[in-house]
């Protein structure tokens, strides 16, 4: 009866050969080499300005600008969205401003952030609105708000050259998408 129940154990426990998984084919470009997929399964997103809970979302591929305001906790009382395009799809990346004076609240590609939406004030900008800016993560975007609160407002876009991780190639990568 041991023996019976010993050979059962061993024959249980042995080893199973499991198929290999499938293999998804690699989109592969004309110069032959493979191409990064074109978008990701989730989208991040920053939210800022007249929301409930300001900050990072995360959304599903597709997701739009009123998805994004949804996922932040929707708008505060009296917030004006007439100007906000609700239906535009959001991009992975972008800042996406509600009710905040002087930015284009989420109409473009990177609504809040880049060229094309205006510069962000240094001294009254929020995390995530440095956060959006090209080259600023967020532990460089808290410096710059520790250097804001240390030192006060900056007094020109040079000053940021005094924040400890902005050199000067950092520096001509912003210099145009900043003010005071």
């Amino acid at each position: 009866m041991v023996v019976a129940l010993a050979a059962y154990l061993a024959w249980q426990a042995r080893p199973s050969v499991e198929p290999a998984p499938e293999q998804v084919p690699v989109p592969v470009a004309e110069s032959g080499r493979p191409t990064a997929s074109s978008s990701p399964a989730m989208l991040v997103v920053a939210v800022t300005g007249q929301v409930r809970k300001p900050g990072l979302v995360r959304l599903p591929t597709g997701a739009r600008v009123a998805d994004a305001i949804e996922a932040a906790g929707g708008v505060l009382p009296d917030t004006d969205l007439s100007a906000v395009n609700l239906a535009r799809k959001v991009t992975d990346g972008e800042l996406i401003a509600i009710g905040v004076p002087g930015v284009t609240a989420a109409d473009g590609p990177a609504a809040g952030a880049g060229p094309g939406a205006g510069p962000v004030n240094l001294n009254t900008a929020t995390l995530a609105q440095l956060d959006a800016l090209p080259g600023v993560g967020p532990v460089l975007a808290q410096r710059i708000l520790d250097h804001r609160a240390r030192h006060g407002d900056f007094r020109s876009v040079g000053d940021l050259r005094q924040v400890e991780g902005i050199g000067e190639s950092k520096f001509a990568q912003l210099k145009d998408l900043v003010t005071v």
